[in-house]
C-alpha cells in the first residue's frame, strides 16, 4: 500500500508537469465543422488521450522519464507505460469536460473483470488513473490547469454497474485504503462477470 501511494505522488507530479507543457489546440477547422463541436468530452477522448500521451513521449527527458511506450493493443487496461530508471508505471488516461465547472458525477472507471485478470495474473502491475481536465472553446481544446485527479482502482469506492460490469466512481473520491486481496475479493464478490 505504501508503495502504491508513493507512485501516485510520483505521477502526480509528472502529470503536473505534462500540464504545463501542453499545447491548445484545434480538432478541425471551420469548414468541416462549420457549426463547431459539441462540448462532449466522449467526442474528442481518445484525440485528447493520445495529445497527453504523446507529449509525454515527445517531452520524456524534458520530464525526467527513462521512456513513454503507448504502443499497446486497444484491449489493454493502460494507455501507456511511463519507465524510470527503477519503475514502470501503467498509467490509464481520462479526461473530464472543466468549461462549465466541474461536474461531480459517477464514471466509467474500468471493466471489473479485465481490472480482476491483469490483477490476478500480475503481482507487480498497478493500474494509476491520471484525469485531466479540458475545456472546450468551439473547436479549440484547451487543458485546464486546476483540474488533475490522480488515483489508485484498488483504493475506490467499489460500485459496479450492473448493465456494463464497470466499476463507477467519481473522479475526486477520497481514497479507501486497501491492500491487493482485499481489493481482488471486493470485485469478486460486487461483479456477476467473475467466475473461478
Amino acid at each position: 500500500m505504501k508503495e502504491i501511494k508513493k507512485d501516485l505522488i510520483f505521477i502526480e507530479n509528472i502529470s503536473k508537469k505534462i500540464i504545463s507543457i501542453l499545447p491548445s489546440f484545434n480538432i478541425a477547422d471551420n469548414k468541416i465543422l462549420p457549426y463547431g463541436l459539441k462540448a462532449h468530452t466522449r467526442s474528442v477522448s481518445w484525440i485528447v488521450e493520445q495529445v497527453i500521451v504523446q507529449q509525454t513521449k515527445f517531452y520524456q527527458e524534458k520530464l525526467g522519464l527513462k521512456n513513454v511506450d503507448f504502443n499497446l493493443p486497444d484491449t489493454s487496461l493502460h494507455d501507456c507505460i511511463i519507465e524510470t530508471e527503477d519503475k514502470k508505471y501503467y498509467i490509464n488516461i481520462k479526461i473530464s469536460n472543466t468549461t462549465n465547472g466541474i461536474k461531480k458525477n459517477k464514471n466509467d472507471i474500468s471493466a471489473v473483470e479485465k481490472l480482476f485478470m491483469q490483477y490476478s495474473a500480475n503481482k507487480k502491475y498497478n493500474l494509476i488513473f491520471a484525469c485531466f481536465g479540458i475545456k472546450f472553446n468551439n473547436l479549440k481544446i484547451s487543458f485546464d490547469p486546476n483540474y488533475l485527479h490522480i488515483f489508485s482502482p484498488q483504493f475506490l469506492p467499489i460500485y459496479v454497474n450492473p448493465r456494463n460490469d464497470k466499476i463507477q466512481a467519481k473522479y475526486d473520491n477520497k481514497p479507501i485504503f486497501r491492500d491487493r486481496d482485499e481489493f481482488l475479493n471486493l470485485l469478486k464478490s460486487e461483479s456477476k462477470s467473475i467466475i473461478l
